[in-house]
């Protein structure tokens, strides 16, 4: 869910513009006489956002006469294949949630409008200019980034308190070797120090790789990207792969599970730690049995500190939509300060804006809001945010490449040879 989404195949996308069409058969149409109407497509599906997204609309259409929205309830599990069916149909809705790593083929296929010009300036100066960057494309912005989710460690807090390691903080974090240190001190008898759920692990890897100077991927002077796996790269993926097979601090059996796969276990009393995006804290809260103690926990640092990489969550404008003007003003009363803080309370996630970042809601102990907070300022664009032909490159040569180096199946050498002459002979082909 979230930022971790599943492509599906034709039958979802078309379902998915059925319900569009039976929701409004064109975008932003208007009644003669009658007020704009405007589809927003929504991918919460919390409860707790989904209230919180309604509400807004509800707020929204209860003061303004002239302009109003329909929430469309959408799924990250088929929205990639769902909007480009629906922008190719020219059905697509006027308002479109969706994450920043997945704006790269629509922005540069024409389906976006630029908001550049679109936006005011109070929205435009509350969101960091590095946050805007995961948005840019060519010379446009085609997405208002607003939610984003660093990827913490879950702690089992008893475990850690009885066996009396040092407690990390965002002032004071793990390095990668004191983290794989400690992990294989918690582990023994049938019980590990982490459980890595690597269902999607191009993202995860590449993203906590920034805090040891991994990036991947280099664009040359003439702006084509190539694949680079060097020493920074490395740090990473070796020490997930050390974990499993050399100290069996952490089981192969999860490396192909999501992150609500670990949580029996992880509340069973198998696993001390659990690499998991911020938002799963919801699941934990509702889900741990009486008694359990956790708390969250900054992931390790490495010579980048904290950095890590983010795809943030984004709203944008249908190119087709004839009331692009009215879109935004929308989106604007969607991210005023007080409402981009109920939208990140309702996902459990980080709101974008500096403003929202300060209200005390995101800075109490409780849930561990307040070091999920302190890690905004760490964030930055995921490495493969502009990169064309990414999903092609991380499902056929990265996501295989990856499993087979974390199970043991191949070697550093294999999974960099992989990586850098499969991986190049596939971007080439979005760069003629």
């Amino acid at each position: 869910m979230r930022n971790a989404r599943t492509r599906t195949g034709l039958f979802g996308a078309l379902a998915g513009v059925l319900l569009l069409l039976l929701a409004g058969c064109s975008p932003g149409t208007r009644d003669v006489g009658g007020p704009v109407t405007l589809r927003f497509q929504s991918l919460a599906w919390q409860q707790e956002s989904v209230t919180a997204n309604r509400e807004l609309v509800r707020e929204w259409n209860a003061s303004h006469r002239d302009v109003k929205v329909e929430y469309v309830q959408g799924s990250w599990d088929s929205v990639h294949d769902q909007l480009l069916t629906s922008f190719e149909g020219g059905e697509a809705p006027d308002i479109v949630h969706d994450a920043s790593d997945d704006l790269a083929d629509f922005a540069y296929g024409g389906y976006l409008a630029d908001l550049t010009g679109l936006l005011s300036a109070r929205l435009k100066a509350d969101i960091p200019r590095h946050s805007w960057d995961t948005a840019v494309f060519g010379d446009g912005v085609y997405g208002v980034p607003f939610l984003q989710e660093p990827r913490v460690l879950i702690a089992n807090a008893t475990w850690l308190r009885t066996a009396g390691v040092r407690i990390p903080t965002p002032a004071h974090p793990w390095s990668w070797a004191e983290f794989r240190q400690i992990a294989k001190w918690l582990s023994g008898d049938g019980k590990y120090g982490v459980a890595w759920p690597l269902k999607e692990p191009v993202s995860v890897t590449l993203n906590l790789s920034l805090s040891t100077g991994g990036r991947l991927f280099q664009r040359g002077a003439d702006g084509k990207v190539s694949v680079r796996f060097g020493p920074g790269e490395a740090v990473v993926p070796r020490i997930v792969h050390d974990q499993v097979t050399v100290d069996h601090s952490a089981p192969a059996s999860t490396l192909g599970s999501g992150g609500s796969d670990t949580l029996p276990g992880f509340f069973g009393g198998r696993y001390a730690m659990v690499p998991l995006g911020l938002s799963y804290r919801q699941q934990i809260a509702q889900q741990a049995p009486k008694g359990f103690r956790w708390q969250v926990l900054p992931a390790p640092a490495g010579a980048a500190g904290l950095t890590q990489g983010v795809s943030p969550q984004t709203l944008s404008i249908a190119a087709d939509c004839p009331h692009k003007k009215e879109a935004a003003a929308f989106i604007d009363f969607l991210l005023r300060p007080r409402n981009m803080v109920r939208l990140a309370l309702g996902d459990w996630m980080l709101p974008t804006g500096t403003e929202a970042l300060k209200d005390p809601a995101l800075h109490t102990a409780e849930n561990g809001w307040a070091t999920g907070t302190a890690l905004a300022g760490h964030l930055r664009p995921a490495p493969a945010q502009t990169v064309r032909g990414y999903p092609e490159w991380k499902d056929k040569v990265a996501t295989p490449a990856f499993q087979e180096y974390y199970s043991g199946a191949t070697g550093l050498a294999g999974l960099r040879g992989r990586l850098e002459k499969d991986g190049d002979l596939v971007l080439a082909r979005y760069q003629r």
